[in-house]
This record gives structure tokens, sequence and C-alpha cells, in this order.
């Protein structure tokens, strides 16, 4: 059995400690420096709580120590320091942040690490780069690469067409910070909230709109190898109207404290919620001009007994994936690992994995 530490209390750090402890082959150690928090953590026997500053070194040092490997489910702008403790004492780390920034220090620690440093392991990215690296591979000359994500509201009932599902930081960070995407072949930088366009799927309409953080590494891996590739988050329409007139015409960009105030009081959160994953690629195949696309749909339901949301199931199942991966010496034990460097089969054949695999026959892909 492996000790795990799971850094943060909040939804999705409560939902990895319950996949993981009901499998029975790890223990873990759920901290937070939040009472509160720690009192929403469920109750099993194999899952321990801690109180822990985490912005206190020593602390997190002492927390982290004789442990396999630590989940960082805190928000974004803690992960670097989750990293340095985890690197210091010898423990594997794994993320879930869409924070180019803080990836981008975790990949300068991993120069030197003994141990893996994992970040971006969630939905997206994560999931969406190992679906994405798998399409890419079938083709002999890349043209482009599409993804497209969006964690949605089943029954939407204000303006915003949304529900608080996931991190407001991480949300608000992702529609102010600026995007990669590779255009003619190089990599560069794209304003958030931009380039909004329309897709159907089963007959239902969507908007997607540039984001940040939501390529991953997989930009970088495959810049000069194809000629455009972006990520696109995906809203029902009319969202991005509504986000840019709060952004810019009443500056919230410059008061993420008030807009985020704002959010977690006039936007209940759901439980009724779809993960929707859409991925393009179009490329040259033995002298053809082809297409292939993967679609699929996950709707929140129980866990082992119990109830989760779709960010929950999607977000928790690919952090757990990795470390199932990494703990199967599946996976490097040293350095920086990236989520292109997971097979797409092994990543769904894995047990946590399967959750991605559609029920109905959903999921598309050709």
């Amino acid at each position: 059995m492996k000790h795990i530490a799971v850094v943060g209390a909040g939804n999705i750090g409560s939902a990895i400690s319950w996949m993981l402890a009901v499998t029975g082959d790890y223990r873990i150690t759920v901290a937070d420096r939040a009472v509160d928090q720690l009192a929403n953590v469920p109750s099993h026997e194999r899952i321990d709580t801690e109180v822990v500053d985490i912005t206190d070194r020593l602390s997190l040092q002492a927390l982290l120590k004789d442990k396999f490997a630590v989940l960082s489910a805190a928000p974004y702008h803690l992960t670097a320091g989750i990293a340095e403790a985890a690197v210091a004492v010898g423990t594997h780390y794994l993320d879930l942040t869409e924070d180019v920034e803080s990836t981008r220090k975790v990949k300068k620690l991993a120069e030197t690490s003994e141990v893996a440093l994992i970040p971006q392991c969630g939905l997206a990215p994560g999931f969406i780069s190992i679906v994405a690296a798998d399409l890419a591979s079938r083709f002999d000359k890349l043209d482009s690469v599409r993804m497209r994500v969006g964690a949605l509201p089943q029954y939407p009932s204000n303006a915003l067409n949304y529900n608080l599902t996931w991190s407001t930081d991480g949300l608000i960070n992702e529609y102010i910070e600026p995007c990669e995407a590779i255009v003619e072949g190089r990599l560069t930088a794209v304003p958030a909230l931009e380039e909004r366009e329309e897709f159907s799927l089963d007959g239902m309409t969507y908007e997607a709109f540039n984001t940040s953080g939501g390529l991953g590494t997989l930009a970088a891996t495959l810049e000069g190898k194809v000629r455009t590739m972006n990520y696109r988050t995906i809203r029902y329409p009319g969202h991005v109207s509504i986000m840019k007139a709060l952004l810019n015409d009443f500056n919230l960009r410059n008061r993420r404290d008030v807009l985020k105030d704002l959010f977690e009081n006039a936007l209940p959160a759901t439980m009724q919620d779809v993960v929707i994953v859409f991925v393009t690629v179009c490329g040259t195949k033995n002298g053809r001009f082809m297409q292939e696309t993967y679609a699929n749909k996950i709707y929140a339901g129980p866990v082992s007994g119990r109830m989760m949301s779709a960010i929950q199931i999607t977000t928790a199942a690919g952090i757990c994936t990795v470390l199932d991966l990494l703990a199967g010496d599946k996976l490097p034990l040293r350095g920086f690992v990236k989520q292109e460097d997971v097979a797409l089969d092994a990543f769904l054949a894995n047990r946590f994995g399967q959750y991605y695999v559609p029920r109905e026959g959903l999921a598309k892909v050709g």
C-alpha cells in the first residue's frame, strides 16, 4: 500500500481521496489549512486528514516526507511551492494546474530532480493532451490540431448559461491570462476570450473561445510539426459576450477579488453537469488529406457509492490514472513527465481511466 498526500480538501481533492481509498491500494493523507474544508473529506478507514499551512515550507516538507507521491489539488498559485517541497524530500509530484507559469517552474525543477514531476494531470490540460497526441500520431504530416473542452451545467438558468463547477480562481485565471497557440507553425500568444466559434454536437449548439493553459506542454511538443493548433473552452452561446463586458467594460480583469466574489455569490454551484471533450486533427495520411475526431460527453454519477459531478469525475480520474501508471512503473520515475507521454490506450485501460470510457457509445474516433 502506497502512502499518498493530497493537498487541498475541496471538491476535487475530496474526489481524488475517495477514488484512491476505495481501491485498497493507497493510504491517503488529505491536508488543508482550513478545518471546515477538511470536515467535508469523505470518511474512510484509509483516509486521514491533517491541518497544514502549505505556505509554511517546513510544515509542508514534514507532510510530504516518506510519502510515495503528493497530488496537488491546491490553487494554481501554490503549486510551485508544493513541487519544491516534494523535490526537497524525494516525493513524486503531480498537479492539476492550468497555469502556464507554474508549469514552467515545475519543468525547471525537474532538470535536477531525483523524482518524477508530472504537472497538468486533470482534464484540460491532461486528458485532452493525451487524446490529441494519440490522434496526431496517426498522421504522416500534421496540418491542424483543435482541442475543445467544456464543463457545463446540464440545466443552465441564468444569463451566463453557467454554474460554478470547479475552482473559481482557476476559472478566472484561464479567462484572463494570455493563451498559447501555434499559428503557421510558430508558438505564439493569443488573447483570452477571443476567436469565438460555434459548432454543434449531438444536435446542441455551443460556442468556444480562447482560454489559457489548455494546450499544456503539447504546444511545445508539436511546435514546428503542425501548422495550426489551438485550445478553446466550450460554453453555451452568449456566455463570452457577457464575460468580455465584465472583464473589459467593468475592468474586473484588474479586480479579480471582486470578480471572484461576484461569481461565488451569484452563480450557484451544481452537481448536475456534463463534460464535453472534442478534438479534431487534420493532416496527410497515405497521401490523402484526412480528418480524425474524438468526441465524448461525461456526466455526473456515482463513484463507488458516492455521487460526484462530471468535473470531479474527469479531473480526479485523470490524476489518479497517472498516479496508478507511475506506481506501476509504467511512467518515468525521475524528471519531467508530459501528459503526451501517456499512451491513450494505457490510460483508458486503467481502472480510473475507465471513467472516460463512454457507457453508451458516445465517444467517436474517426
